[in-house]
């Protein structure tokens, strides 16, 4: 049975609008959307409504570390010191102990204002390193913490098999991660028919890095799944660059450029470290960059090259990657932020058609979220997911803002406090700040992390 939504404002593919009439099909998908409409028998939203945020880049194991590798050492910290800490975590975790880790990390995202994520998912394996009686244990976990948390999930298993350039053998912290591709490609296929069973799941395939993966596995990986999402973390760090260079006489970006068929399939995570040839090639292949602003600052990165990307027209979305923040608006205030400190001026991203910058960052992120994850999301259209979130409109300083600045006053004057609802697939997920689960959540995260924290 469809249902019908009404909201005094609401941000279209083309703009803002007024009295915006929406109607929701059972399978909740949009299908009719009408502006300068009236009420009549709608259920009456709260506040402003925008377009669900895909959040297109998620390693929820590594929540229960956020913030546990704050402590400087004598030697300079930076992200290969803070890997060590991560590759202590993973010795730890089980199933149970992801799934309930997850679970919670999914709520918190659908408070921020996410309503998909791309789970890029390498934790496979028992602690030995040897599969589970069920090599699918771990990606069952975190499916059903998708499912229990109402988040829609691309889910993207990992395939890693080295530990550097040139086919170098993995080291004992990454023993968990390991799949010939052979295993790799069994453990798609059990996949496959439990990720079809929920509208809200998509699977694609992850290749972890060039470090992790030889020519010859990529192109073998690849020619077995021609459709779907495919994303690969690559150029996070001028380490990587140099070994790069190192083992290929190129850059990792201009690599993947020349040898794989880089296209509108493609999520490249990262791109932080880029030379004018390879923004230039990013941007025109039609792929999306995947940007963790936070998390790339929180390791010590570097600030991605959005100037000149945004200029050729080149497709991003955000994601929380490590999850020291959950936020919509950190992520993209973040981005912005770092590109006027890197260029000494104000107002960087946004274009000649849409010089709200807020308005700008909000709408390309949602559509490279929304390419990278494979769903019909990221508008409020129809034919697309009911994915969306409510802003409280008593809130006073969005309450009497303008179309031109309510973007501006939230992502640069508000917080996520300021998002009341939240809904997936036409099922409210949060309602006025609150999930069903809360209760439940916290008291088993405060049971794993107790846990975790006695095996220190």
């Amino acid at each position: 049975m469809s249902r019908t939504y009404f909201a005094p404002a609401a941000l279209l593919p083309d703009g803002w609008h007024h009295h915006v009439r929406i109607r929701v099909d059972d399978q909740g998908m949009i299908e009719s959307i009408g502006s300068d409409a009236t009420a009549d028998d709608a259920e009456c939203l709260k506040g402003p409504v925008l377009p669900g945020m895909p959040n297109l880049h998620s390693h929820a194991f590594q929540r229960a570390m956020a913030g546990m590798a704050e402590v400087g050492s004598a030697r300079p910290d930076s992200f290969w010191s803070w890997r060590d800490n991560m590759y202590a975590l993973v010795d730890r975790l089980t199933p149970d102990q992801v799934a309930v880790i997850a679970r919670a990390l999914y709520v918190e995202m659908l408070k921020g204002g996410y309503t998909q994520v791309s789970e890029f998912h390498y934790l496979h394996h028992a602690p030995s390193g040897q599969p589970y009686a069920g090599p699918q244990a771990m990606s069952e976990a975190l499916l059903e913490a998708s499912a229990s948390s109402g988040i829609g999930m691309t889910l993207l298993p990992v395939m890693y098999a080295h530990s550097d350039f040139g086919g170098k053998p993995p080291t004992q912290g990454q023993r968990r991660f390991v799949h010939t591709v052979d295993a790799y490609l069994r453990l798609l296929d059990e996949l496959d028919t439990r990720c079809q069973a929920d509208s809200r799941h998509t699977l694609g395939i992850a290749l972890h890095s060039l470090r992790a993966v030889t020519p010859e596995e990529i192109a073998e990986v690849l020619a077995a799944n021609p459709t779907g999402p495919r994303h690969i973390h690559v150029a996070e760090q001028q380490k990587e660059v140099q070994a790069s260079l190192a083992w290929s006489g190129q850059r990792p970006v201009q690599w993947l450029l020349d040898n794989v068929d880089i296209d509108e399939r493609w999520c490249l995570i990262h791109a932080t470290h880029l030379d004018d040839s390879e923004v230039r090639g990013l941007a025109d292949s039609g792929a999306v960059a995947g940007l963790c602003p936070t998390t790339e600052a929180n390791l010590g990165d570097g600030f991605f090259r959005g100037e000149m990307y945004a200029a050729r027209s080149g497709r991003w979305g955000i994601g929380s990657d490590s999850h020291v923040s959950l936020n919509v608006v950190e992520e993209l205030r973040l981005l912005e932020y770092g590109q006027r400190l890197t260029t000494q001026r104000r107002n960087v991203l946004q274009s000649e058609h849409q010089r709200s910058v807020g308005d700008w960052l909000y709408t390309q992120a949602v559509a490279g979220g929304a390419q990278a994850s494979g769903q019909p999301i990221g508008a409020l259209a129809p034919g697309k997911r009911a994915d969306w979130i409510v802003l409280d409109g008593n809130d006073p300083y969005l309450a009497t803002t303008s179309d031109g600045n309510r973007m501006g006053r939230w992502l640069f004057g508000g917080s996520q406090a300021q998002i009341r609802d939240v809904m997936v697939a036409g099922i409210w997920q949060i309602e006025n700040g609150h999930h069903a689960r809360d209760d439940d959540n916290q008291r088993d995260l405060r049971d794993v992390l107790q846990a975790l924290q006695r095996l220190d």
